[in-house]
């Protein structure tokens, strides 16, 4: 997928990330930005799946509590990070075109809201329009 360029805070943040079998994987929680090319603007590398990440992204001191629930409920683990080459088709939702299975670091954190939370609640499982 090419997008020249997009509103990152409107387009990605917050969307829900569907593997490649329409596994729930959870939501873009942060960005990575490359930004190794002097005098040109930074380029999205990867988006980041986690809660370390939503915390990091809270910022302050919500931020450093949420970061350190979220490190020991996922055992220290860091955010899960997608190339965005791996992002097949961008709409109400993100689709990858990778399995889960791949995606090294999806942790238990993400598994237990995904599951045992989110995926409880009617409709969670259908894209928003």
């Amino acid at each position: 997928m090419t997008v020249d360029a997009l509103d990152a805070g409107l387009d990605l943040l917050d969307r829900q990330v569907i593997d490649r079998d329409g596994k729930l994987l959870g939501k873009v929680d942060d960005l990575r930005f490359d930004d190794s090319a002097a005098g040109s603007p930074p380029v999205l590398a990867a988006l980041l799946i986690g809660q370390r990440a939503f915390g990091q992204r809270l910022g302050g001191r919500l931020g450093r509590w949420w970061v350190a629930v979220a490190g020991r409920m996922a055992g220290g683990a860091t955010p899960v990070e997608v190339s965005v080459r791996h992002v097949r088709e961008l709409g109400p939702a993100l689709t990858l075109d990778v399995r889960a299975e791949s995606l090294p670091g999806l942790g238990r954190a993400e598994r237990l809201l995904s599951h045992g939370f989110v995926g409880k609640i009617p409709g969670a499982h259908r894209e928003s329009k």
